[in-house]
């Protein structure tokens, strides 16, 4: 297997407080992840650095067999896709649905004097209909729904063939419509043998969709437990990792999780 990411004894320390403390992990070619656990646990820095948007205080960090803090991280986030609430809030509420799609292949958030070839339309148009966002092609950013923003941030993100996807809490703030959409689409994307390597941290197991392979457990900052989604999604992984008692379901490709009396 080839491993396109490797944390090897990493800590994270900000004004002396620990985020994330002595992790090692590693991901596969082939394997689409999903992070899970309490407000504080270190999910979102795990993502930021997996995004080479923040580096190690200990430890090393491989991503795309670049070592962070030795490279040109300018040359290595293209080749991520990284989809967030705070992107979202760069993207001009008037860019149309289109251009906030097209503008990936400059990694700009705003259309300004780029020149961008047939090729680049024609695939943005692609992405857009595989994500049921082509009638809102002319439509602006800011007046789409939660939903219909988050997917059309997903879709920018895949527009230039990134070799890892990471998504930071897509389905957040989401009615459960839009939701439940959403998790479909990415369960079909996820599911195919020509999709990236996928990282995405969620709140809520319900969120997880079908077709993700492994989870990586946090918990006070730490990896509490990182596997087989089968085998680390369990009641009594949950239960230690959130300090309660849990009880994990599984039905039609989908989990559940609920407070045990």
């Amino acid at each position: 297997m080839t491993i396109v990411s490797e944390f090897k004894d990493v800590s994270v320390v900000r004004d002396g407080s620990t985020i994330v403390s002595h992790a090692s992990w590693s991901i596969n070619h082939d394997e689409r992840w999903v992070i899970i656990g309490p407000n504080g646990a270190g999910k979102t820095t795990i993502l930021q650095m997996l995004a080479a948007h923040e580096h190690p205080s200990e430890g090393s960090v491989m991503v795309l067999d670049e070592t962070l803090g030795t490279g040109d991280v300018f040359e290595l986030r293209p080749r991520i896709g990284f989809v967030s609430t705070a992107l979202a809030r760069r993207i001009p509420p008037n860019e149309s649905v289109l251009d906030v799609v097209l503008t990936a292949a400059w990694a700009v958030t705003g259309r300004w004097r780029e020149v961008y070839e047939d090729i680049d339309v024609r695939r943005a148009q692609r992405v857009l209909r595989e994500w049921k966002l082509e009638h809102l092609s002319e439509r602006k950013f800011g007046t789409l729904s939660d939903g219909e923003q988050k997917r059309t941030l997903i879709a920018r993100a895949i527009m230039t063939d990134p070799e890892i996807l990471l998504l930071d809490e897509p389905a957040a703030s989401l009615d459960l419509g839009a939701r439940e959409e959403l998790v479909s689409l990415l369960g079909e994307f996820a599911s195919s043998p020509v999709a990236p390597v996928i990282v995405m941290v969620t709140h809520h197991v319900e969120e997880i969709p079908d077709g993700f392979t492994h989870a990586l457990v946090m918990s006070h900052g730490a990896i509490h437990t990182a596997g087989p989604i089968s085998t680390t999604l369990t009641s009594a992984v949950l239960s230690d990792a959130f300090g309660l008692p849990l009880t994990v379901g599984f039905a039609n490709g989908r989990y559940s999780a609920r407070g045990s009396a």
